[in-house]
């Protein structure tokens, strides 16, 4: 398998510290909000990495934090009237529900930063008594230009960062570039206990610590969205490496931005869309899909057409399950040598694509040429055997991506199947009006009935 690693910046054999094991590190949310399909990116892609691994054979320890404390929640809880905690509890129970609605499954760990300060402190007082920390009136901050490898990861020595950043004058810092390990409390804020006063973590220190705590000094696969390059990860390389004096990460996974309808993604003009909102009009698994339809390291646009174009086409993986599970009720016992093989070549383009910097787009195709084949070849003749492994094989691959078609997302349970079975007895009995008005409330139900030879068959609308 290959991965292009952002601090390479070329695709590279992936070889994990540990045969068989992979320890990786993605960057949570900030909970003071919904999260908003700008997160959801790299939630999925890097969830999905995640499964691809696993299925590989990789035993896969995944640690995503949430930051539960910062300028942007306290400013929010104050607003509310409510703590910082009880804002971060309410928008973490939120993220879960929203995650398990895009078959995002949950960390190995979900560290909060406010539940590791001991080993924000730790590694802040290590960095002090090697040289490149120093505490000031307000706070504790790394000298960046003590670090000098700082700027290897976005590729930009650091006289260019410093020409380039929008960085406000603090006379506290020696540097305009120096970055905040630890804030002194001020009035409203919370706090906890440090060798420099009450205070709270930086941003960018939580996730060294926690990613040092629950991984160790070096991880194999650190992720999130493109945007988190630099500062944040830049950040995070040189406290971390100054710190252990040994490498942070050894690959380094980002994913392209979103735009809304060929726009930036902003709240000034309009187009900023939490997850939540999004699911009110597509299915969960429409949206991953979506996410899921191009390159990770591409951008991607977000629009209504598009998700209506990933919902049929999701829909056409479905129905053909759906065909193939009615074919199954009525096939004949057997199986076929042949077919093996030619399913055999559509999991090895599927592998190939995932193997080839994890990309879901061809993978995607691979299944549909699956789905094509299954469609045109399987018909009322097929055996058994033919149509049990076409579809497994289907399912199987879909699980990997993290879509969910063991089971299909019925609409067909027990009181519909009822209703169906009631309809059959209604035609026996020559009573069509019963059964029409049986046919018409299905269809209300975005459940559609077809007659066929070999008896009832249905599919969703």
């Amino acid at each position: 398998m290959k991965l292009y690693n952002s601090l390479t910046r070329q695709k590279e054999e992936f070889k994990p510290i540990e045969p068989d094991k992979v320890r990786m590190y993605s960057c949570g949310p900030t909970v003071y909000n919904f999260f908003h399909i700008g997160n959801a990116r790299p939630f999925i892609i890097f969830d999905t990495l995640r499964r691809y691994l696993e299925y590989r054979g990789y035993e896969v320890n995944f640690v995503q934090n949430f930051t539960d404390v910062d300028d942007k929640m306290i400013r929010r809880a104050n607003e509310e009237g409510v703590t910082v905690k009880e804002l971060a509890d309410r928008y973490i129970d939120e993220y879960f529900i929203d995650a398990k609605g895009l078959g995002i499954e949950q960390a190995t760990v979900h560290p909060r930063a406010t539940e590791n300060i001991d080993a924000i402190v730790e590694l802040i007082s290590r960095l002090e008594e090697k040289g490149f920390a120093y505490a000031t009136d307000d706070g504790v901050y790394f000298d960046v230009k003590k670090f000098r490898d700082y700027g290897k990861l976005s590729h930009q020595p650091l006289e260019n960062l410093e020409a380039g950043a929008r960085i406000g004058v603090d006379e506290n810092k020696r540097d305009p570039m120096d970055f905040a390990l630890w804030k002194i409390k001020k009035p409203g804020e919370p706090a906890w206990e440090s060798p420099w006063g009450e205070g709270r973590p930086g941003w960018h220190i939580e996730c060294s610590a926690m990613a040092n705590r629950y991984l160790g000094e070096t991880i194999d696969i650190h992720s999130g969205g493109q945007d988190l390059i630099f500062p944040h990860h830049e950040n995070e390389v040189a406290q971390s490496e100054a710190a252990n004096d040994a490498p942070f990460a050894n690959y380094w996974l980002h994913n392209g931005y979103i735009n809304v309808d060929g726009q930036k993604m902003s709240k000034s003009l309009g187009n900023f869309f939490t997850v939540r909102d999004v699911a009110q009009h597509f299915d969960y698994e429409v949206i991953r899909f979506f996410m899921l339809s191009a390159h990770y390291r591409n951008p991607i646009n977000f629009s209504d057409d598009l998700l209506v174009q990933a919902r049929t086409a999701l829909e056409r993986i479905r129905t053909c399950l759906s065909n193939l599970d009615f074919l199954l009720s009525n096939a004949a016992e057997g199986t076929d040598v042949q077919i093996g093989e030619k399913l055999d070549g559509y999991k090895q383009k599927f592998l190939d694509a995932m193997d080839d910097d994890l990309n879901t787009a061809d993978a995607i195709a691979a299944i549909f040429e699956l789905v094509y084949f299954a469609n045109t070849t399987l018909g009322a003749e097929s055996t058994k055997g033919e149509i049990e492994q076409t579809a497994s094989l289907i399912r199987e691959l879909c699980g990997v991506l993290g879509l969910d078609e063991s089971k299909q997302e019925v609409a067909l349970d027990e009181e519909i199947e009822q209703m169906i079975a009631e309809r059959n007895e209604a035609r026996k009995a020559r009573d069509f009006a019963k059964a029409d008005a049986i046919r018409d409330t299905l269809k209300e139900m975005g459940i559609v009935l077809e007659d066929t030879s070999q008896g009832v068959k249905w599919k969703r609308v």
